[in-house]
């Protein structure tokens, strides 16, 4: 079993998590914020001897400043196009919030959630109309251009649904190691198609579990993805409990049990468990020891 965490750019563990047996790289979230350049943290981070992967976020809608309903705007990191009244999701897909209207990147709010809505977040819309304008971001190509710098390579692209998107990154990278991340209904019919052709391909649970509405339908999604990647990495909501808890719930290891089963051989760690150096190493012992068990 191989494991990739993701790097909070400033944590003091680092060190020890990259000597930890089973981890394979590093993965930095692009939304995080820096107090240095991007390629200052890059070259930071490439010290630890461990592949570091960029994230870009690509077409995935998030949170451009702070917001705070009822009554408000939510501004969107890109311009989209939707018909409306829609539901829009927040938290995980576990707040669903009614879409009044839609004007370019601003999202007017007919109710809740009734808290701050904070820059960064996630916001799902799943509809057949949406259209959402350009993929990689301001952020993305800034990250890119520090990459091709560095000499570096390796890239994780959010919301993956058509080989352009791979495209789009190579032609600012050119020798770009891609991994397409599937997160989406759409995303998951690329991946049927295309198989591995355009980059190894990843089951991104954290939005994929709330793009195919029912939930229960991420079983079946993550099964199509490592059917058509027989190397694809599985990520998210992979042992989240132990941010909470020094003992996973019960839950979790079948999770992760079932995952193995299907057939995934390399986990990525989300930002959640990956905050605090004991849940972090918590979690990469336990994986290490429920792989061996599958051995």
């Amino acid at each position: 079993m191989n494991v990739i965490v993701t790097t909070p750019p400033y944590a003091d563990f680092l060190a020890e998590v990259a000597s930890h047996p089973i981890v394979s790289g590093f993965r930095l979230n692009t939304v995080m914020p820096l107090r240095e350049t991007h390629k200052e943290v890059l070259q930071r981070l490439a010290k630890f001897n461990q592949p570091v992967w960029v994230d870009l976020k690509g077409r995935q809608l998030r949170v451009v400043g702070a917001a705070i309903p009822p009554y408000t705007e939510v501004k969107l990191s890109h311009r989209i196009h939707v018909e409306t009244p829609v539901d829009a999701f927040f938290s995980d897909g576990n707040e669903r919030v009614r879409v009044a209207g839609v004007d370019g990147d601003r999202l007017i709010l007919a109710d809740g959630p009734r808290r701050l809505i904070g820059p960064g977040e996630s916001v799902n819309i799943i509809h057949p109309s949406l259209k959402i304008e350009g993929t990689l971001t301001d952020t993305d190509k800034t990250y890119l251009a520090a990459m091709k710098e560095l000499g570096m390579t390796k890239t994780m692209l959010s919301y993956v649904e058509s080989a352009e998107d791979v495209d789009e990154v190579k032609s600012l990278l050119p020798n770009a190691e891609v991994v397409c991340k599937i997160e989406t209904q759409k995303g998951l019919e690329f991946a049927r198609k295309e198989k591995s052709k355009n980059g190894q391909l990843m089951a991104a649970r954290g939005d994929l579990y709330v793009e195919v509405l029912r939930p229960h339908k991420v079983a079946n999604a993550v099964k199509t993805v490592i059917h058509a990647d027989k190397n694809a990495i599985v990520a998210s909501r992979i042992l989240d409990s132990l941010a909470y808890q020094p003992v996973p719930v019960s839950a979790d290891i079948g999770d992760v049990a079932f995952l193995l089963e299907v057939g995934y051989r390399t986990f990525m760690l989300g930002d959640q468990v990956c905050l605090r150096r004991d849940t972090v190493l918590e979690a990469l012992n336990l994986l290490e020891e429920m792989g061996k068990d599958e051995l």
